[in-house]
């Protein structure tokens, strides 16, 4: 079969030859570019009569499908595949297959080191020391013994949990699934109405769907208390990120850390978090580290060598 990797995955180029010569080995022919793009005729370009085609978050959209005259299985380098046009794989009945799993440490250990660098107000205090301030006036605050609101328990989400219990923090959650372990580990499951006004710390961890597109809703922002931060690492939409910028910048919130935006960076300079206070922005980097980007080429790899088995691994529902 003819296999194509559209994007980088960000892993040594002697890993990618152990894949390629791996594949390669049992006459499967692979192609790997190095760059990325964005542009839907070059992306039709690369996938050609390609019977496997691999991509990371880059957006895979519809008219690039439908050129896809061989594509059988699209191996998304990632754990969500909102940035794929499903609609039209499921029409020409295209497999996906993802990275689950990949980022779930990464991605937890984030979601502290914002709230971290919020109420510890390290922004502040970096620039203070690097132009002779003091720290008197950046007095910050603990995690331990304040109540952190998970929201979505699935991997990512119940590490998180994990890791604010580690800090002494009392943990709530809300899911569409309740799930027994998380409850073993001393999370209460609440509505969502109770876990913003309760939480002082609201973490997200949803996929980005119909159902959770603006789940943070102005109302709901708007019901947290005004001491509470909101972290969000999990995807842009499922907040309304004007509201919570209005929210920072009139004090009815004390601050945010966020990873993921409307659009993926750069960011355009008239977007309202860009100018909120009391923010720790980074650009969509949760996902990404050594160890993480080591851990999605072997799961994207198996995934392929899985579908030519006739075994199909962490197939995407359509």
């Amino acid at each position: 079969m003819k296999i194509t990797l559209l994007e980088p995955l960000g892993i040594p180029a002697e890993v990618l030859a152990r894949y390629q010569a791996g594949l390669e080995d049992k006459g499967h022919t692979f192609t790997a570019y190095s760059d990325k793009t964005t542009d839907p005729v070059e992306l039709i370009r690369r996938t050609g009569d390609s019977d496997i085609a691999i991509i990371a978050n880059n957006p895979y959209p519809a008219q690039v499908v439908a050129a896809a005259s061989n594509l059988k299985m699209l191996d998304v380098a990632f754990t969500g595949i909102d940035h794929v046009a499903l609609d039209a794989c499921k029409e020409k009945g295209i497999m996906i297959c993802n990275a689950a799993g990949y980022s779930t440490q990464c991605v937890a250990e984030l979601a502290i080191g914002l709230t971290i660098a919020c109420l510890r107000k390290m922004p502040a205090c970096e620039t203070a020391t690097r132009n002779g301030g003091v720290g008197g006036p950046l007095r910050g605050r603990e995690i331990g013994g304040r109540t952190v609101g998970i929201v979505g328990t699935g991997a990512i989400g119940t590490m998180t949990a994990r890791l604010f219990q580690a800090f002494g923090a009392k943990v709530i959650a809300y899911s569409r699934t309740v799930r027994p372990e998380v409850e073993a580990m001393g999370v209460a499951y609440v509505s969502l109405e109770e876990l913003m006004a309760r939480s002082d710390i609201v973490s997200i961890h949803v996929p980005n769907n119909q159902e959770t597109k603006g789940l943070i809703s102005k109302e709901r922002i708007a019901a947290m208390k005004p001491s509470a931060l909101l972290i969000n690492v999990a995807r842009g939409a499922i907040v309304d990120n004007a509201a919570l910028a209005e929210a920072l910048n009139k004090s009815k919130l004390a601050g945010a850390g966020i990873d993921v935006f409307d659009m993926e960076p750069p960011i355009p300079e008239d977007y309202p978090l860009l100018h909120a206070k009391n923010t720790v922005l980074t650009p969509h980097v949760a996902f990404a580290t050594d160890e993480s980007m080591l851990r999605r080429a072997e799961i994207v790899f198996q995934n392929v060598e899985a579908y030519l088995a006739g075994n199909p691994e962490n197939v995407c529902k359509l």
